[in-house]
């Protein structure tokens, strides 16, 4: 069973993590989830990596401020870059030592770009492999919802406004009747042409979880960020990304800019699937995160001389 703790932040905020391996591992492997999710997200991804790399990888998924468990914040904190500033203090706090894998999905691999963006020394030292799952970092460039550009533009306004509104709504959470009769369109949104039962329900729990301050505080924040130039600083990571040809939310040209942005992506696209591709196809991007992690592994991190002498670090970028 994972070990459950919290972090607390600066700002007071508290952080719900879940770890499982040592804390001295070489390697440890940071899920970060999408918006509106929590970090039950990664259930298949952390079983599997468990069962292939046992202790000698430690695994760490974790609750942004706002989702799940960890607590509601201020407002003026609900963006992108604040969540770059929590991964870099996570980092800090679960893998004192050793190198780090970064794994986002959909927000949760805008954190990371936010991350490399703000902290690149950080960054720099720490990072030795990325997986970015159904993301972008073009905010809503590619963002269409499947349907005509003028319609989509249409849908982006009412969002917009909406989430004005709920972002002033506090610390209150989605009444669970209401989000039980929007499961079709949470299911339209979010999968492609095959779901399960229990995905739909693992993701409205998580839905009902998030606070209404972090459903619609977040929003201008996700559909503003531009990253490429950050993510082309990163090119002698190994890295993965992977996104569903069915995907209405980050759409597989998001995907395609990171690969061109970052040469050493191995991108994959899958047919037939939505945004939530650790649920839909597990064992594909099982196959990603295992394919990036080999390559960490087979290479140990070189001796980096510190103030205090000679440490462990990722390769820099």
């Amino acid at each position: 069973m994972p070990e459950q703790s919290e972090l607390r932040l600066p700002d007071g905020v508290r952080l719900h993590v879940e770890t499982t391996g040592p804390v001295d591992a070489d390697v440890t492997v940071i899920l970060l989830h999408g918006w509106t999710l929590d970090g039950r997200s990664w259930h298949r991804q952390r079983t599997a990596l468990h069962e292939a790399f046992g202790a000698a990888v430690r695994l760490v998924a974790y609750d942004a401020r706002g989702h799940g468990r960890s607590s509601c914040m201020p407002l003026r904190t609900a963006t992108l870059a604040q969540l770059g500033d929590d991964l870099a203090a996570m980092v800090d706090a679960v893998a004192p030592t050793g190198r780090v894998v970064l794994v986002g999905h959909s927000m949760g691999g805008m954190t990371i770009m936010e991350y490399a963006h703000r902290h690149p020394e950080h960054f720099a030292a720490r990072t030795a492999g990325l997986a970015f799952v159904s993301t972008t970092a073009e905010g809503h460039t590619h963002t269409v919802y499947g349907l005509t550009p003028r319609i989509a533009r249409l849908i982006r306004l009412a969002e917009t406004a909406g989430a004005g509104v709920l972002a002033r709504c506090g610390s209150w959470r989605p009444p669970r009747a209401l989000l039980r009769a929007l499961r079709p369109s949470i299911r339209w949104l979010l999968f492609g042409d095959h779901c399960d039962a229990a995905d739909i329900r693992l993701v409205t729990s998580a839905v009902a979880r998030a606070s209404l301050r972090s459903i619609g505080g977040f929003r201008a924040s996700i559909g503003a960020q531009h990253r490429l130039d950050t993510l082309a600083a990163l090119a002698r990571l190994p890295a993965a990304a992977l996104v569903g040809d069915r995907d209405r939310l980050t759409p597989p040209p998001c995907a395609e800019s990171i690969a061109a942005a970052l040469p050493t992506t191995d991108l994959t696209v899958c047919p037939g699937a939505g945004h939530m591709l650790m649920m839909e196809r597990p064992d594909v991007v099982n196959a990603a995160l295992l394919g990036v992690l080999g390559q960490v592994l087979e290479h140990p991190a070189p001796d980096r001389p510190t103030r205090n002498g000679p440490v462990a670090a990722a390769p820099g970028v």
